[in-house]
């Protein structure tokens, strides 16, 4: 065998390794090392090999500036990877035959409706979950983040008026929007909520007994991880690790698209029943292994972006979503994974079937390198391949992103055209709705102009001046992504539309100020 031909072979030769029996020797110093070398405070770890718990521990505080230590029974907000959950608690309503994957959702929910009747009449349970509809990336995400004030039953309601990106099921957009309408699904189906369904149907039978699925519950454990973020620079990510204040969380509307708070030992259960195929430690099945293995398998081809050289051994040559999942390939082992992330908690959820083992990490942050960088690191340990710096790879890619973003927002706000308003300011002044958003209001004082997102509390702030008619939104929650607000005048010199746009360009996708169009109110008859 030539030089060439034998470092090829490399990661062949360390694939058809057994698995590692073990976590790594040093698995508790790496991961305090990790958080640290990060500034995250808290992190929580659960590993599961073979079906048999083998890591299930907290790492840091619970909040900066405070004792308490993270441990094994601290929750976590979990984000999307609990979309896993809403799915499952469909699966045991296919084991109940009171649904299937293929039903039409009109069948079970006869006001479900989309922009278009034919999308309407043919969507089925399985296309709630698989990311083809046609929506745009987060489309409909701010009906309820940061903190919507619509009803589960009302932003479903409000998904007719929300126009496709796509045809149906011609590609791949992520969205949260159907999983709520899965929600409201679950809840017309079965007679209960979706919090008591999966409660009593997920949670329970699968041990997962401090997890949960509503704020209050949350807010009254105390042994429960705060939220931090950077922020306070010119794009989110950049500045000092601040706590966020715990009460502007997203609304219960959105729970079963991710709203679940579960701390590392409930992880460990939700990885033992996962490996398993629906089956607990024990031998009870909480789903039948058909749909386990629906649950996995891969529906919606999801495209492969270039990476940055820096963490190209990353990129897989496959992926797809399947049913709470993706589903991809790393050097040539099949990994079912999920990310999740709410403002403040992260988390990732990894499986790697062939080998039996599963992982689960949960962030107090937004911070990549302990995230991603030690589900790197696992993977490579787990698969017998040679130990790689991932977290350190996360922060420099991390940084390069950032600082891209940054110098994109100075270019774009050091010198705008000295031009407009094209109007005095007073007569900017109204109310203007969005068909599938709701109303704004811009309002004018001494100071200048402000805006209210008014179906979002506390989503208001001052509009400063750019250049023409357009305005930037700069809200009083600095947490918030500031927006371009533009004006379009009509004949008359009245505005006729307005237009949104995220400043900064790596602005969370759930901030789809680019889907807004708003027009005057009609006048109230």
């Amino acid at each position: 065998m030539t030089k060439l031909a034998a470092v090829a072979a490399l990661p062949l030769l360390a694939l058809a390794m057994p698995a590692r029996a073990d976590p790594p020797a040093n698995i508790d110093a790496r991961i305090e090392a990790i958080r640290s070398a990060a500034g995250t405070p808290g992190m929580a770890v659960a590993i599961v090999e073979n079906g048999k718990v083998v890591l299930a521990k907290g790492y840091g505080v619970r909040k900066l500036g405070a004792p308490a230590k993270v441990d094994p029974d601290t929750l976590f907000m979990i984000g999307s990877t609990a979309k896993a959950m809403t799915s499952a608690a469909l699966a045991t309503l296919v084991d109940a035959g009171k649904i299937a994957w293929d039903d039409k959702v009109i069948d079970h929910l006869p006001g479900f409706q989309m922009n278009d009747a034919w999308v309407t009449r043919e969507m089925t349970v399985r296309d709630l979950l698989v990311h083809r509809s046609g929506l745009g990336l987060g489309a409909g995400d701010l009906l309820y983040i940061p903190r919507g004030s619509y009803s589960r039953a009302e932003i479903v309601r409000r998904l007719r008026y929300i126009k496709p990106a796509t045809s149906f099921r011609s590609g791949y957009a992520y969205d949260n929007v159907l999983y709520i309408v899965a929600g409201q699904l679950v809840e017309a189906v079965s007679g209960q909520s979706w919090e008591a369904y999966v409660r009593d149907h997920v949670f329970k039978p699968a041990g997962m007994t401090r997890a949960t699925d509503d704020f209050a519950s949350f807010f009254a454990n105390p042994n429960r991880a705060q939220p931090h973020a950077r922020f306070g620079g010119a794009v989110r990510g950049t500045g000092e690790q601040r706590m966020l204040d715990e009460q502007d969380h997203l609304p219960q509307a959105s729970a079963p698209a991710g709203l679940v708070a579960a701390s590392a030992n409930d992880m460990a259960r939700w990885l033992q029943v996962q490996l398993n195929q629906g089956t607990v430690p024990g031998g009870k099945r909480v789903w039948s292994m058909a749909q386990a293995r629906e649950m996995h398998t891969p529906v919606t081809p999801i495209p492969i972006p270039d990476l940055p050289a820096i963490v190209a051994g990353t990129q897989p040559s496959y992926e797809a979503y399947a049913l709470g999942w993706e589903v991809r390939d790393y050097h040539g082992a099949k990994v079912v994974w999920h990310a999740g992330g709410l403002f403040g908690q992260t988390s990732v959820v990894v499986l790697i079937p062939e080998k039996k083992v599963g992982f689960s990490i949960e962030l107090n942050s937004e911070d990549a390198e302990p995230r991603h960088g030690l589900m790197y690191e696992l993977l490579d340990h787990y698969l017998g391949l040679p130990h790689q710096d991932w977290p350190a790879r996360f922060k420099t890619y991390r940084a390069q992103r950032i600082a891209a973003a940054e110098a994109v927002v100075a270019q774009k706000t050091a010198a705008p055209a000295r031009i407009g308003p094209s109007l005095p300011l007073a007569r900017y002044a109204g109310r203007y709705v969005d068909p599938w958003y709701g109303p704004i209001a811009v309002t004018s004082d001494a100071k200048g102009l402000k805006v209210d997102f008014t179906p979002t509390p506390n989503m208001a702030g001052r509009l400063d001046h750019y250049q023409y008619d357009t305005f930037i939104a700069r809200f009083d929650d600095p947490a918030i992504e500031p927006a371009y607000l533009t004006f379009a005048l009509d004949a008359d010199g009245k505005v006729a539309r307005i237009t949104a746009k995220a400043v900064s360009p790596i602005a969370d996708f759930s901030f789809d100020y680019g889907d807004l169009a708003f027009a005057p109110e009609p006048p109230r008859p």
